[in-house]
């Protein structure tokens, strides 16, 4: 089964930008070297102060670094996308109140791979 946001929300009395950064955080700040710092206003992550990933301010759509984006769009275009502004940039926006749990966690593990120093990648077998 497929676990989503919104079955996690109607579990607890919490925003879903609260619960959105919180699954996030837990995600990309066990990964070594990674740090969290306001971004545009919201909460970043980055790895040796690369760009991995911030909230959008309304803090349902993630942005990610990943120089997959047509793979994960791909994958599920309702979920996965991008707009004007970051045609020309190495991301996707993810829809976080439509994404599997599982496949954040991949895409997240995955940028932090394409960014992490091969020292970093040492550390942790993912």
């Amino acid at each position: 089964m497929e676990w989503r946001w919104k079955d996690w929300l109607n579990c607890f009395n919490m925003t879903d930008a609260f619960i959105y950064l919180q699954f996030v955080r837990n995600i990309l700040l066990k990964l070594p070297g990674v740090t969290e710092s306001i971004t545009h206003g919201t909460p970043g992550f980055y790895v040796q102060k690369k760009f991995l990933a911030r909230l959008w301010e309304s803090g349902e759509v993630l942005v990610v670094r990943t120089d997959e984006r047509d793979k994960w769009i791909a994958t599920d275009a309702g979920t996965f996308f991008f707009t004007d502004h970051y045609r020309n940039y190495p991301t996707v926006l993810v829809n976080l109140g439509r994404v599997d749990l599982a496949m954040l966690e991949q895409l997240l593990t995955e940028a932090w791979k394409g960014r992490a120093s091969k020292t970093l990648l040492k550390k942790i077998a993912v």
